[in-house]
């Protein structure tokens, strides 16, 4: 097998490989090579030719492609090298990458690696739809990209199940093309996709939402004749005697997004049951010392531009790994330092990072989440160890669909010592101004 040696290897040419890569470029690396498997960079941008990416990373509105050939020319500015029509066999914890493509099979060997793997879609069995197996069954990334890259149409008759932003998209965009959308059908009491996507694609178009259904069934020999839908409770069982039946050719599902970690478990990296990602420090390093991740394949984001950001950061750690000489020069995994522990607490799914070496935070303390019911006007969110309060962030409303970001300066760390127990980051609603009493903004 050839054999070459880099100071990063980047898995993944999508969004978030691409932002890594230059970070790591323009922090001093100069031996890099992005690994993609597609024929092309861009990953799934590519296919998401509506607009609303770009507004906080570029302050302008642009479609996928052009968000990500904005990113693909800042990679060809540099010396960077680019591995397409490439697949990553495996990834070992001593940093070597097994590849294969068209030259055969390489091991290649880097100081650092970073995972930017992105994401792949639940499928119908990840909810139990019962019924036949007919053709029209779609995910709806799948008809995502049959319909705007390869040129099909995939349905004139249309139901889609699922409110998060890719079937809310797809929905509107099964419209354009001169399908009938039925229902976009969510089991939650409102949409999971953002605000904007509701409005933009279902209100502007008149597409029905049911909320508190299902699928229950899908019915069709060769070809998908009908779905049923049933009305669920507030645990999501179905209600008998509430059928729906849709006289449908398509359903789209959008049923929520898996990381895409099978490397990162190859190379032994520790993953976090909550996010379906690495377990990771503050600076985007796995407990794998020199293993980075970032983007999707760390926790579900909802925007490319919080995903381009995160992973600017891990570009930055990876050359900060690197040029400090493997594990003296990290702040994570392989520093002497005890890190903090980070945990969810009260109404909050998970945290990222789940930990930080307090030395190596710079002004803030960056920690995402998501919480695991809405909250109205009034909530805030809650930092404490043990019965001390190390911080308190107001939030106009925050809902369990939405990514939610608290930034805690380091000036009201001081304090904390991990040897006294884990940060924990909860969320409630404030009932009044007296109860809320100091909270900060944030």
């Amino acid at each position: 097998m050839n054999e070459k040696k880099y100071e990063l290897i980047v898995i993944g040419g999508g969004p978030a490989g691409l932002a890594a890569a230059r970070s790591a470029w323009e922090n001093g690396l100069r031996s890099i090579l992005i690994i993609e498997r597609d024929k092309y960079l861009g990953g799934i941008l590519n296919q998401c030719i509506h607009n609303g990416f770009g507004l906080h990373h570029f302050k302008e509105e642009l479609s996928g492609p052009e968000y990500a050939d904005r990113f693909i020319k800042l990679v060809k500015e540099t010396g960077i090298e680019v591995m397409t029509d490439t697949m990553v066999l495996n990834v070992t914890p001593e940093h070597e990458v097994y590849v294969s493509n068209a030259g055969g099979v390489k091991v290649l060997h880097a100081q650092s690696v970073i995972l930017a793997m992105g994401c792949r879609e639940r499928t119908r069995d990840s909810v139990g739809i019962a019924g036949t197996r007919p053709a029209g069954v779609y995910t709806a990334g799948s008809a995502q990209l049959y319909m705007n890259i390869l040129g099909y149409s995939v349905g004139k008759r249309v139901v889609v199940r699922g409110t998060g932003d890719i079937g809310l998209i797809m929905a509107r965009r099964m419209k354009l093309e001169g399908a009938e959308v039925l229902a976009c059908i969510g089991a939650s009491d409102h949409p999971d996709g953002l605000a904007r996507n509701v409005n933009q694609c279902l209100k502007d178009y008149d597409i029905p939402l049911l909320l508190r259904h299902t699928i229950t069934e899908i019915r069709g020999k060769d070809r998908v004749e009908q779905v049923v839908a049933m009305q669920v409770d507030e645990h999501r069982n179905v209600i008998p005697g509430t059928e729906k039946v849709f006289d449908c050719d398509t359903l789209l599902l959008s049923i929520g997004l898996i990381p895409e970690n099978e490397l990162s478990k190859k190379a032994g990296i520790e993953l976090d049951r909550r996010t379906g990602g690495a377990v990771v420090y503050e600076n985007n390093e796995t407990k794998t010392p020199g293993i980075f991740a970032c983007g999707n394949v760390l926790h579900v984001h909802d925007l490319v531009d919080f995903v381009t950001e995160e992973s600017i950061r891990a570009g930055k750690s990876a050359a900060e790994y690197v040029l400090g000489g493997g594990s003296e020069g990290a702040s994570g995994a392989a520093s002497e330092e005890t890190p903090l522990e980070i945990e969810n607490g009260g109404n909050v799914k998970y945290t990222v990072p789940m930990m930080a070496h307090l030395s190596g935070l710079e002004k803030t303390l960056e920690i995402f989440f998501r919480v695991t019911k809405v909250f109205g006007e009034g909530s805030r969110v809650i930092v404490t160890q043990g019965d001390r309060k190390v911080a308190s962030f107001k939030r106009p409303y925050m809902i369990n669909s939405k990514m939610e970001k608290i930034k805690i300066p380091v000036k009201l760390l001081e304090g904390v010592d991990p040897a006294d127990g884990p940060l924990v980051v909860s969320a409630e609603e404030v009932v009044s101004e007296a109860e809320e009493g100091g909270a900060r903004n944030a």
